[in-house]
Formats: C-alpha cells, structure tokens, sequence
C-alpha cells in the first residue's frame, strides 16, 4: 500500500473503525534511519492501534529502524516480505526475501531483541517458480523458530519476472487454501489472511480457521466497508452511521493540516472512494478531484461534494 495508506488515510479509516489494526505504507531501513522521520513515520494518537510495515534485509538496520519506530510509539512493527515491484527486488526486500528464508529469520530474531512490542511479517505463498508448499513452509520455519508474534500471507504468488506489481496483484491465482494448510500445521502462530478478499461473508469465511483478515485495496476503494468491522466481528456499534457522518468526523482533522500546510487534495484522495454505486457517487468524486486541487480549497469542498449525494439521494426519493 505505498502511497496508499499514509497518515491521512489511517486517520480516516480509524474515523470508521475503532477496532481494525491499521497498517503504514511500507518504510524502507534507510528511509527510517537516514531520512525525514515525521514525515515518514508522524502519525496522531486516534490512529492506535497502527503497526510500521518496513522494507529491508540488513538484520543490524531491522533491528535500529525496529526501535526507532517502537520509540515512536508504534504499536507493531511488520517487516515486508511480499512486495513485488522492481524498486523493492533491487533494494533486496519485499517479495524476493522469500528465496532467503534464512536472511529473514535473522531479520526478525535482530528485531525481537530490539523491541518489546510485536514482530510480525507479511508474505506470500511464493514467488516465481517456488514451490508454494516448500517456499511457505520455509519461511515459516525461519521465522517462527526467530520468535515472530503473527504472520500475515498474501495468499498468492508473486512473479518477480514478467509481470507488474499491479498485475502481480490480480493474475496469479489465489490459494486461500494453502494458508489454512499452514495455519494447521502451526496452531500456536497467529495467521492472517490477505489478498481478493472483499466481503463480511469472506470475513466470517476465513475467521472460522484464521486468526485474522487483512484487507487493503477494499478497505482503499470502498472504506465505508469498514462499518462493518465493529458491529460485525466485535459485536459493538461503528463509530459513525455512513459516510456522510465520516465526513463531518474527519474536518477538524481537515482544518488543522489544512493550517498546517498540507493541500486539501493530499487528504481527500483517500475519500474517493465514499459512497460507491450511489446516486451522485460520481458527482462527489468529480467535484473532489477538480475543486480540492484548487489554491485555498478548504473543508467546504467535502461538505459540497457530498451534498451531490444527498441531492440525488432526496430526487430519488421524491421520484
């Protein structure tokens, strides 16, 4: 989720959930250790619960980048095993770590001694011509015999050869399957699931022999999928009702970047996704993406975009 799940969005989300573990775009150790750290790494109390996710190889700046974030404050620190893109491959993390279970085992065993809070790792079943069974069970191996706290699996592979990371997220086909293998075969690892999952019945699908659903591109393109979260699986009331109660909850959080310089549209592009399949749904999105782009556009802009909704929505109903 790089560029995707920044301070912004988390905060917005939380705004639907109180519940949901929220996960950061993936860091990388020199970013952490050499770059701007409240950039990279500022968040806001309400976003608690909220895990880093880094990406890097070097066990000594795992375990330093680890640390670093846990004095931050964060809550979990997940090392990336699972993304694809050639930026990643070159860098020697993400994905590719799947050909060195060895390597990251030594990354999680550095960060367990680092820090107090968990460890946990994201990965997937395999990459390019790996055997998912063997490649999995692997990694498992390494990481669990290192201490990890939880694993999360992307339950499909990734071709580091021939296909984009977009591609990479959509062609290879899913093996839901081979997760529940794993997680039998280790009933004391917490296992979580990720990857097409887009539902509350897939939710309540998986939770019957998981420990845990990680949704993103979803959770991204239609967050009011995120009131279900509380009521659901927890059995307590959402936050807010809908979107339009999402809206007026975020503008505090709105005007105070806004007096701090962020643009307007660095923060509503994570709202996007509000009110799909609607009536004015696309009128919303429309007067979003041309108006919060505008010098000086301020937090009348959501509450105008989202009065194109309630327009419809009341010309329906008197129709």
């Amino acid at each position: 989720m790089m560029d995707w799940t920044d301070r912004h969005c988390r905060v917005f989300h939380r705004i639907l959930s109180r519940r949901a573990r929220l996960y950061s775009e993936m860091v990388t150790t020199g970013a952490v250790l050499h770059g701007d750290r409240t950039r990279l790494l500022g968040f806001s109390p309400e976003e608690h619960p909220v895990a880093v996710q880094l990406g890097g190889s070097n066990p000594a700046d795992l375990a330093r980048a680890a640390r670093i974030c846990e004095e931050l404050g964060y809550d979990e620190v997940n090392l990336n095993v699972g993304c694809p893109s050639d930026r990643v491959q070159e860098g020697r993390f993400g994905a590719c770590l799947m050909q060195e279970p060895a390597l990251v085992g030594e990354g999680v065993a550095a960060m367990k001694a680092a820090v107090h809070i968990p460890v946990t790792v994201k990965c997937r079943i395999g990459v390019d011509e790996q055997d998912p069974e063997a490649a999995l069970d692997a990694l498992v191996a390494a990481v669990h015999a290192a201490g990890v706290d939880g694993l999360t699996v992307h339950a499909r592979k990734a071709w580091l050869k021939g296909l984009s990371p977009r591609e990479n997220r959509d062609i290879p086909p899913l093996d839901h399957d081979r997760v529940y293998r794993l997680k039998a075969a280790h009933p004391d690892l917490p296992v979580a699931i990720n990857g097409g999952i887009r539902s509350v019945a897939e939710w309540r699908e998986h939770l019957a022999r998981l420990d845990g659903v990680m949704i993103g591109r979803e959770a991204y393109q239609n967050p009011e999928i995120l009131l279900a979260v509380d009521p659901e699986l927890h059995g307590e009331p959402a936050p807010v009702a809908d979107g339009f109660e999402a809206i007026e909850r975020m503008l505090p959080y709105v005007e105070a970047r806004l007096a701090e310089g962020v643009r307007l549209s660095a923060i509503t592009r994570h709202m996007i996704g509000l009110f799909p399949g609607r009536p004015g749904a696309r009128l919303y999105r429309r007067h979003l993406a041309t108006e919060s782009v505008k010098p000086g556009a301020g937090t009348g802009v959501l509450r105008e975009a989202a009065e194109h909704v309630r327009r419809a929505e009341r010309r329906l109903e008197a129709a």
